[in-house]
């Protein structure tokens, strides 16, 4: 059987364009309905900027995944790893509407943050139960624990922990963003290797969309995440990280569980760091400070670019490791 390159290049490729098409119909919307982001306190630019990089994400992600779905179930892609695909789309077509629409509600959520600010409580009730949704319909994480309600568990603080990771880490120019596109790419890269074809193209899906926004909003931004951007790439990882099979009879080894862990390093170690100063500081932990790994590094006297850079590269480097896995 022929090794899909095509579908994952087309994946990438029309996820990245159709985000880069269509941010400026959004950065548009946004400024017309006022979901933009103010100059202010912890801020470095000067004009408010629309909040439109997740809307954007998602229609990247969403159209393409939508359209290369009825294009292989009519039959109009002749390749011979199609059918193999459209059974994959067959068999987890459940999971695939459930996903979206958790994508679509996470980043509904995000939107009323953003609009709105919502508060902690309230917010978080929302990821719970998009969390749950998710879960319920899914495959979820076991961890080698045979426990149903252990793995429902673990699923739901997985995805919250790292829905909250990506949020948090939503603080300078392009860093969620190109965090998320180095995350995505290693899981696909890993699904695509066991030969999960399908999971491989929703994680190029995942990543072209995102190096499809980055242009608008690094190193200088004019379009922002927001609130629904790094929900949503936020829940994208989560769920990237729990479809793939890291331990499997190929590559039995007991540490390949710890996979997602090392492609999601940077943003795990950040929230845990800068929760745990903020606890220690008896500071209520969602609340924003300057205390981020970003931070410390153009305290250390990096600008900003560079100090995206290097956690992009360290972001990088420990992922591939989770490729040797």
């Amino acid at each position: 059987m022929t090794f899909p390159f095509h579908y994952f290049a087309a994946a990438f490729l029309g996820a990245s364009a159709t985000t880069l098409l269509a941010l400026p119909l959004w950065r548009k919307w946004c400024l017309r309905t006022n979901l933009v982001d103010d100059p202010g306190h912890r801020k470095i630019h000067n004009t408010p900027i629309p909040l439109a990089g997740g809307f954007a994400v998602l229609t990247g992600i969403l159209l393409p995944l939508f359209t290369g779905a009825v294009l292989l179930k009519l039959g109009f892609v002749k390749i011979s790893s199609a059918g193999l695909i459209v059974h994959g789309i067959d068999r987890r077509a459940m999971e695939l509407v459930v996903l979206a629409l958790g994508a679509v509600g996470i980043t509904m959520l995000g939107w009323l943050d953003d609009k709105h600010e919502l508060k902690a409580l309230p917010k978080f009730i929302g990821q719970i139960l998009i969390a749950i949704a998710v879960a319920a319909a899914c495959k979820r994480i076991t961890l080698f624990v045979h426990s149903e309600i252990f793995s429902y568990a673990v699923t739901i603080l997985w995805l919250l922990t790292v829905i909250n990771a990506f949020n948090f880490m939503d603080n300078m120019n392009g860093l969620c963003a190109g965090v998320g596109a180095i995350g995505a790419f290693l899981f696909a890269f890993i699904a695509a290797t066991n030969g999960e074809y399908l999971v491989a193209i929703t994680g190029f899906l995942m990543c072209g969309a995102l190096v499809g926004f980055l242009p608008w909003n690094f190193p200088n931004a004019r379009a922002f995440l927001g609130d629904a951007g790094s929900h949503l790439v936020g829940y994208l990882l989560a769920v990237m990280a729990i479809l793939p099979h890291f331990y499997t009879k190929k590559n039995p080894h007991p540490f390949a569980v710890l996979a997602p862990l090392l492609v999601l390093a940077i943003p795990l170690l950040d929230l845990a760091q800068v929760s745990l100063f903020r606890t220690l500081n008896k500071k209520p932990f969602w609340i924003g400070d300057t205390n981020h790994l970003s931070h410390r590094l153009t305290r250390a006297g990096l600008n900003r670019t560079r100090a995206v850079l290097l956690l992009w590269l360290a972001a990088a480097i420990i992922g591939a490791i989770a490729c040797w896995l």
